[in-house]
């Protein structure tokens, strides 16, 4: 696949020599262009990209509604900051995601730059609310790189390394993961002994979790779980905050993936393919909670940038316009039927995982032990790049190979995908 490596290796010694190794970039690749659900190298060199920027590019890459609508936006404004003074998109962008996310109920919507200032503020937000100081996080699960974002991460490596001491007064249970032995039940039981052995509940002000964990596996929570804790936390008083960073829009079967099982978060955190490419997050929540902090307690300089609300509106627009949401659940559909089939082929895919189009399978060392085998899973990760396949791994062994197509790949991209996978599979001795 790869012919001609000068530019690559060039520009690979110039990333070595420049930017430090704790950045890690998951293929030895250097794109320079990119459209729908397609990438080209600096040589030339063409991939499927089923990584979408780690869930980002849901609308694809360059979208022509979402390039016209910042080309539009940069001969008004480009940037003034909100706390100096407000702008039409912001204003647009919180009363769509307002009436998205709420549903018919009164909810104001804040904006940030990235995923892990969208989960610190909405812990900000719920303490404020309560002033309680507690927070229920999951193992597994990923909430951001910042030092309360990494408290909250229920995974060790690679991400809290030698970083701590850590923030004070998170707590974190079992995520339920039927595979791995860990139920509902059990998941609701360990919360309950936290209650009781680590944090009473009235001093708690949250409860944080995906509705489907993203780099902790792409483990979706039960809608018996998810509604269970939606009853927990109304009975104690504690904020119950679904993060639908990567799980949002359209990704994992509806809008938001909470919608599935019925209940009503009382706030969101949203990120990742709100703004097809460009960097903007979002606290959504009911509204008397998000009053809570006194004038100046939220806030940052790029917060709700122009550039990135206006992308964000075309980006609704593109699902409201051209029926993205139900054209991401076919593909999500032929994707775990085409992965299932994979799975009868290779038995070391020990699960197929598929919410939506939030799709994975965890590669195990033997079918019967289901042993985690991350070795195996970055083998496949390396061939599947050699055929021309972008996929990268998630799962707190890493042993989990996860896709993201974006949600206007063609069946035939699809077809040729799967059998850049199957080969890769074969090679890597799955």
């Amino acid at each position: 696949m790869l012919e001609n490596l000068t530019r690559t290796q060039e520009a690979l010694a110039a990333r070595q020599q420049d930017v430090p190794r704790g950045v890690l970039t998951a293929h030895p690749l250097v794109l320079e262009r990119a459209l729908g659900a397609e990438v080209w190298d600096v040589d030339g060199n063409r991939f499927l990209d089923f990584v979408g920027g780690i869930g980002v590019m849901n609308v694809g890459h360059n979208h022509p509604r979402v390039v016209a609508a910042v080309q539009q936006q940069l001969t008004r404004i480009t940037h003034a900051a909100f706390q100096v003074a407000a702008y039409p998109p912001y204003l647009a962008l919180a009363a769509k995601l307002n009436a998205l996310v709420g549903q018919g109920e009164a909810f104001k919507t804040v904006f940030f730059t990235s995923g892990a200032e969208a989960v610190e503020n909405a812990v900000k937000i719920a303490r404020s609310h309560t002033n309680r100081p507690g927070i229920i996080a999951f193992r597994g699960a990923f909430h951001g790189r910042t030092l309360l974002g990494t408290t909250l991460t229920g995974m060790s490596a690679p991400y809290q390394q030698n970083f701590g001491p850590f923030a004070q007064g998170v707590h974190h249970v079992p995520f339920p993961d039927a595979y791995r032995g860990i139920s509902t039940e059990a998941a609701l039981a360990a919360l309950e002994t936290c209650f009781a052995t680590e944090v009473a509940p009235e001093r708690v002000a949250a409860i944080l979790l995906e509705p489907v964990q993203g780099d902790g596996g792409f483990l979706p929570a039960p809608a018996e779980f998810l509604q269970a804790l939606r009853e927990i936390a109304t009975k104690h008083g504690i904020v119950l905050i679904l993060d639908e960073i990567q799980s949002g829009f359209g990704r994992a079967g509806a809008m938001f993936a909470h919608q599935t099982a019925g209940i009503r978060p009382d706030l969101v955190t949203l990120a990742k393919s709100l703004a097809g490419g460009l960097p903007i997050s979002a606290v959504s929540g009911r509204a008397e909670i998000m009053e809570a902090p006194t004038p100046g307690g939220l806030g940052g300089t790029y917060g709700g940038n122009a550039l990135a609300c206006a992308a964000a509106l075309a980006v609704l627009e593109v699902f409201e316009q051209e029926d993205l949401l139900a054209r991401g659940n076919a593909l999500g559909e032929a994707l775990a039927r085409g992965l299932a089939a994979l799975a009868e082929k290779h038995p070391r895919i020990g699960q197929v995982r598929a919410t939506g189009c939030m799709c994975a399978i965890e590669m195990v060392a033997d079918p019967a032990g289901r042993a985690p085998d991350a070795a195996l899973a970055q083998a496949v990760i390396d061939a599947a790049r050699e055929g021309g396949l972008l996929v990268i791994k998630c799962g707190v062994q890493r042993n989990v190979v996860r896709f993201l197509p974006p949600l206007v790949t063609s069946q035939a991209q699809l077809d040729e995908a799967l059998t850049i996978l199957g080969a890769a599979l074969a090679t890597a001795g799955a």
